[in-house]
């Protein structure tokens, strides 16, 4: 049994540890809130910007416009994966980097050239590691990340699509389906597709045309969708976050019982050999 001086150590080092992550656990606790708040304000938008493209989509648009066509034939695919700049969330960079190295194997595996696109520093850290070029490595973008970012992650993408370089353009991110659950998700990005049930048919007469509108419209859905992806996976990593601490957090109080109780046992042994010693010493003298 170890003894008391060498438990009270551990004991103390456990609390302190537990300060940590109890610290940490609230603190994510706090910015996953604020980070929540800014998802649903950009849901909205996103909505509309949605529901506008599918009000002024036809069957000719869809086959005219370059982020509408599908290419005839594929041969290289962008994908953008988001990761974050910390550690201490559990799996939550792990499982985005899999899902990523899954999608381009599936991809390779289909005969197309892949061009990476990596946020955050776990992720580029990641494939530079392992010798896998990159086309972007950003470690700027922050868990509040703004729309100007988006504008710099999603205009190269709108530009290689429309000259022909790429071909489909995909998002690897995380989504916050739950405060508990934070799954991985691929969506794909390019080309974009029309509503589900196809293009609801116009009612109005438009001025400029149609095609004009889509011309500005596209690009902004196209950097919304990215926003909101930068979005979701700051607030999927906080709540992974906040997770990863509270377990700790339960798994430092568990060790806490365990080890008082054993310096407990520990000092009540020791103290009874002192009371054996001195009635012992005792009867000898007698």
């Amino acid at each position: 049994m170890p003894k008391p001086r060498e438990l009270r150590r551990r004991i103390r080092a456990v609390q302190n540890t537990r300060k940590i992550t109890k610290t940490m656990e609230m603190v994510a606790t706090s910015r996953l809130k604020r980070a929540q708040d800014r998802l649903e304000a950009a849901r909205p938008y996103a909505r509309a910007l949605a529901e506008t493209i599918g009000r002024l989509l036809t069957p000719e648009l869809v086959e005219q416009h370059p982020l509408l066509r599908q290419p005839q034939a594929r041969r290289r695919a962008a994908v953008l994966l988001l990761t974050s700049n910390r550690g201490l969330a559990g799996a939550f960079n792990t499982n985005l980097i899999r899902e990523a190295r899954a999608l381009i194997d599936r991809l390779r595996g289909e005969g197309l050239e892949v061009e990476l696109h990596v946020v955050g520093k776990k992720g580029v850290n990641f494939f530079r590691f392992r010798g896998e070029p990159m086309a972007t490595a950003r470690v700027d973008i922050g868990d509040r990340p703004t729309p100007d970012d988006a504008i710099g992650l999603a205009d190269p993408l709108i530009e290689a699509y429309g000259r022909g370089d790429v071909d489909a353009v995909y998002v690897v991110q995380a989504h916050l389906k739950s405060l508990l659950a934070t799954p991985p998700q691929t969506r794909p990005i390019l080309p974009v597709s029309p509503p589900e049930g196809g293009a609801v048919p116009r009612e109005y007469l438009l001025e400029p045309d149609a095609r004009a509108i889509l011309d500005r419209l596209l690009p902004l859905y196209v950097r919304n969708q990215i926003f909101l992806a930068l979005v979701e996976t700051a607030a999927a990593e906080q709540a992974a976050r906040r997770i990863a601490m509270k377990n700790a957090t339960d798994n430092a109080d568990e060790l806490l019982r365990l080890l008082v109780r054993t310096y407990n046992r520990a000092r009540q042994a020791q103290i009874t050999q002192e009371i054996a010693e001195i009635v012992g010493g005792a009867a000898a003298l007698d």
